[in-house]
C-alpha cells in the first residue's frame, strides 16, 4: 500500500508541475551477480545522508523533498553494485586480441548487418545531418547492447542510490565518483519528470545507464533528440531516436566529419621515444612531424594528417608485442563514450567489419 501511495504522489507531483509549466508557458561489460536487496527505508545508517540528498534532488528537479525522500526510501541497497565499481586488481596483462575477439565476432557482425539494412535511411540521414558515419553509430550500438538485445535489468533507482549513498571508499577516486553518481541520481529524477515516468520503473546497467545506446540519465537530458518527429524522446523503443541521439552525442563532443579515427604506425625500434609519446595517453598532443622525430612513422595514408595525434598502445598479453596506433581527434571523441582505447578501437573495428560485409553483399 505504501509503495502505491508513493507512486501516486510521484505521478500527481509530476502532473501538477507539468500543468503549471503549461499554464505559464503553453509549451566489454561486467557481469554483476544480483543479491537479496535491502530497502533503504530499513538502512538507518544512510537516512541522514538520504535527507540531504533528497533536498539536493528536489532542488535540482523542482520537486517536493518529501516525495523525493519517500521515493528514495523504496530504493534498494545492492552490495553487488558497490563491489562492481571497484577496479579489479590486475593479475594479467591486458590482451587486445582477446578483447577484440569477444566484441568483433561473427554473430555480432551478422546482427549489425541486419540492423544497418533495417535502418539504412535513418543512418544515412544522421550521417548527412550530423556528419557522423553510419559505421560508428552501428559499432557503438553493437558493443553497448548488441543492438538492443541487452540493455540491463537492474532497477536504475537502486543502482544510483547505492552508488550515491554507499559508494565504496576502497575506490581510488571514491569522492569524485560518488559525486558523479549523485549527479546522475538527480538527473534520473529530472528525466523522470520530463518524460512522465516513475523513477522506480527505469531498468538499465549496474552503473545506471539506460536504453539501447546506454546513456546515463544526464546524457539523455543533454544529448538525446527526437529524431522520429513524434514529439517525444524514447531511447528504449524508438530506433530513430537512438540513432539520432548517438550521432548528436558525437557531434556535441567534436566529431570532425571526414577525419579518420586512427592510422597504423611503424616504430623505429630503439629510436622511438615511447616514454614521452605515451605520457598524454589517448589525448591527441603531437603533430605528425613530432611523432616522426620521436621515432614513430605513420603509414602512407596518415602522412598528410594536419591535426594533433596520440600514440595509443594496446597491450597484447604477456607473450606478444603490443599494438600501436596513432589516434586522431576522432579517436579521442569515441573515447568520450567510454574512456578506453580498447573500447574505442573495438567500436571502430566492429563498425568497419559490418560495413565491409554489408557492402560486399550489395
Amino acid at each position: 500500500m505504501k509503495k502505491n501511495t508513493v507512486k501516486m504522489k510521484w505521478i500527481l507531483a509530476t502532473f501538477l508541475i507539468a500543468l503549471c509549466t503549461v499554464s505559464a508557458s503553453a509549451s566489454g561489460k561486467k557481469v554483476v551477480k544480483k543479491e537479496a536487496p535491502v530497502l533503504y527505508a530499513d538502512r538507518e545508517s544512510a537516512h541522514a545522508d538520504m535527507q540531504t540528498l533528497s533536498e539536493e534532488v528536489a532542488l535540482h528537479a523542482g520537486l517536493d523533498a518529501q516525495i523525493v525522500r519517500e521515493t528514495l526510501m523504496q530504493a534498494r541497497y545492492l552490495p553487488s553494485v558497490a563491489r562492481a565499481v571497484i577496479p579489479a586488481k590486475a593479475t594479467t596483462v591486458k590482451n587486445w586480441e582477446a578483447y577484440r575477439n569477444r566484441t568483433v565476432e561473427a554473430t555480432r557482425i551478422r546482427q549489425g548487418v541486419a540492423f544497418w539494412k533495417a535502418n539504412r535511411a535513418t543512418l544515412e540521414r544522421a550521417e548527412r545531418e550530423m556528419g557522423v558515419p553510419a559505421y560508428i553509430i552501428v559499432g557503438i550500438l553493437g558493443v553497448e547492447t548488441n543492438y538492443g538485445r541487452n540493455t540491463g535489468s537492474f532497477r536504475v533507482l537502486d543502482a544510483l542510490a547505492t552508488l550515491s549513498l554507499d559508494f565504496p571508499n576502497a575506490h581510488p577516486r571514491a569522492a569524485q565518483r560518488r559525486e558523479f553518481f549523485r549527479g546522475e541520481l538527480k538527473a534520473l529524477f529530472a528525466l523522470s519528470q520530463r518524460v512522465g515516468t516513475d523513477p522506480t520503473e527505469w531498468r538499465g546497467s549496474y552503473a545506471g545507464a539506460v536504453g539501447v545506446p546506454q546513456f546515463m540519465p544526464s546524457s539523455w537530458m543533454r544529448y538525446a533528440i527526437d529524431f522520429d518527429g513524434d514529439g517525444r524522446i524514447d531511447l528504449r523503443h524508438s530506433t530513430e531516436d537512438v540513432i539520432g541521439s548517438v550521432a548528436n552525442y558525437f557531434k556535441a563532443f567534436g566529431w570532425k566529419t571526414g577525419m579518420p579515427t586512427h592510422y597504423n604506425v611503424t616504430l623505429q625500434n630503439e629510436n622511438a621515444d615511447l616514454t614521452d609519446l605515451l605520457k598524454p595517453d589517448i589525448l591527441p598532443t603531437f603533430t605528425y612531424a613530432t611523432m616522426q622525430e620521436k621515432g614513430v612513422l605513420l603509414e602512407d595514408d596518415g602522412i598528410p594528417h594536419k591535426g594533433p595525434l596520440a600514440l595509443v598502445m594496446l597491450q597484447n598479453g604477456a607473450d606478444n608485442p603490443p599494438l600501436y596506433i596513432a589516434g586522431t581527434e576522432n579517436f579521442y571523441t569515441v573515447t568520450r563514450y567510454n574512456w578506453s582505447s580498447f573500447y574505442a578501437l573495438s567500436v571502430i573495428e566492429l563498425g568497419l567489419a559490418v560495413d565491409e560485409v554489408l557492402h560486399t553483399a550489395d
